[in-house]
């Protein structure tokens, strides 16, 4: 897994800086990152200096199966509070919490369930200025328009759907507009969107690692068209 979690710095390290706190000095901020299972992000906003930490998902996928509780060691070495539970159904009104950074990265399209409750709960958790970071895979990016016609570009592979009992994979993927969409409903002000294309580089293709960087460089400039998407945006003054 160590392998995995290095390739994966570079995404890491820019979801990181999406997520800085604009209403207040780092080291007297809180984030709260809903969704990111056994990776490193919280573990790098408490290594750079964030006052809290505070990591929520239900950790109920395979991976967490095959490797235990232990995992999470090093976040709570580091101070990250880990916090198991189904948050959309189940919210986090009971976090005494002040939340001045929000986010959610490569998880709301796995929910069953609306998120638009808990994304007002957690709205009303957090300062006015407060930091509001969503990003998640798009549905309409160019690779999928391109591979689609020809039979490919499916979500979800055929045996993680038919095998487990309960399906843990793609729901339903976003696009931008859905973005701006919860951006409107959320009253979000300074909303900005952004695209990038994270698994071109680290593709079992070298062709596909050799041409990454170039595309990506070029269609960030259109996010419509990247595979990653991204949300930001901040809690309007009251």
């Amino acid at each position: 897994m160590v392998a995995h979690q290095i390739a994966d710095i570079p995404r890491i390290a820019y979801n990181i800086a999406l997520s800085l706190p604009t209403a207040k000095s780092l080291d007297q901020a809180t984030i709260c990152d809903i969704g990111g299972g056994i990776g490193i992000f919280s573990v790098g906003c408490a290594v750079i200096g964030f006052r809290k930490v505070v990591l929520v998902d239900d950790f109920r996928d395979r991976i967490n199966e095959e490797v235990g509780a232990s995992i999470f060691d090093i976040h709570r070495h580091y101070g990250v509070r880990v916090i198991s539970r189904d948050v959309v159904a189940q919210g986090l009104c009971d976090l005494d919490e002040t939340l001045d950074v929000v986010t959610s990265f490569d998880s709301m399209e796995h929910w069953h369930n609306s998120p638009k409750k808990l994304f007002h709960e957690l709205l009303s958790m957090m300062p006015p200025g407060g930091r509001f970071v969503l990003g998640i895979p798009n549905c309409v990016s160019l690779r999928k328009r391109l591979t689609v016609p020809f039979g490919r570009g499916k979500w979800s592979l055929w045996k993680d759907w038919y095998e487990p009992a309960i399906f843990r994979g793609h729901v339903r993927e976003p696009d931008v507009q859905d973005l701006w969409n919860i951006a409107e409903d959320l009253g979000l002000k300074n909303v900005s969107v952004s695209g990038r294309n994270w698994l071109g580089y680290n593709s079992s293709s070298r062709f596909v690692r050799i041409l990454t960087p170039f595309v990506d460089h070029l269609i960030r400039l259109k996010p419509s068209l990247c595979a990653d998407i991204y949300l930001a945006g901040n809690k309007p003054a009251e």
